[in-house]
């Protein structure tokens, strides 16, 4: 099985790989894309999301990078800047554990590369079985108040409603499917320590659920050549929230890629 991959900009050159926050699907980076209209880009949905069908056996979110890594084989990729927003940078992460040659460059948006505790686990498994019952999309519904930033929520209703709308279209399968996959990940840093490309470590400085100590844990890990961002008046959706900051700290992670 492959992954849907969607494509915008250039068709040739370097691309930028795309990898959203759970619970949605590649519609999450549009502002941002928009700013990068002369940067191939692959947009990517997550396993169970958008137009990716779900994987048999357990979730994992290595199984998520093997797909990833088949997927972007298909689509003649052997090399990219792999950006990753939340589960998305959690999915890099095992990428880059498993597949770091595929690697140009990285970008980890509002994620951490540390293991769940325990209690943060048993919440997934909860939210996981809640959607597979009669909560169904509902599960996810009270992650607006956590995952967007008190400006947002106050000033971009417009987010918001947008929000709220692709929280209600999550794939029932696909929250369980991806709630399970996250708990059960491990730390990460030590595949960060053996990446030797160019980085970018970004939150929205009102992200409770990505700290800025894990993200200076992630900067640490990659290495002098890695630029450490941080957005005011942005949660734990920068890529929605604030686009333009974002496409340019992306934009600059790309040339310095391609400066090499």
């Amino acid at each position: 099985m492959t992954l849907g991959m969607h494509r915008f900009g250039p068709v040739s050159g370097l691309p930028v790989v795309l990898l959203h926050g759970f619970p949605l699907d590649f519609r999450m980076w549009e502002a941002v894309i928009a700013e990068l209209p002369e940067v191939p880009v692959i947009a990517v949905d997550a396993p169970g999301f958008g137009i990716s069908p779900l994987p048999e056996g357990e979730p994992s979110l290595s199984v998520y990078a093997d797909l990833l890594a088949e997927s972007l084989a298909e689509e003649n990729v052997s090399s990219a800047v792999i950006v990753g927003l939340s589960m998305g940078g959690y999915a890099a992460m095992a990428l880059a554990e498993s597949r770091p040659e595929l690697f140009a460059g990285i970008g980890l948006l509002d994620t951490k590369a540390g293991a769940d505790p325990e209690a943060a686990k048993q919440n997934r498994l909860a939210v996981a079985d809640a959607a597979e019952g009669e909560d169904g999309s509902g599960a996810v519904a009270p992650m607006i108040d956590a995952v967007l930033g008190a400006t947002t929520h106050a000033e971009r209703p417009e987010v918001v409603e947008v929000l709220r709308t692709w929280l209600a279209e999550a794939p029932p399968a696909g929250i369980a499917w991806g709630q399970r996959a996250m708990a059960a990940r491990p730390d990460r840093h030590a595949a960060l320590e053996k990446l030797d490309v160019p980085g970018l470590v970004l939150r929205g400085d009102e992200d409770d659920m990505s700290p800025a100590d894990a993200a200076q844990q992630m900067a640490d890990a990659l290495g002098d050549d890695t630029e450490l961002v941080t957005i005011a008046g942005a949660g734990h959706m920068t890529a929605m929230e604030t686009p333009d900051p974002v496409a340019l700290a992306i934009r600059r992670l790309y040339e310095r890629v391609r400066a090499g």
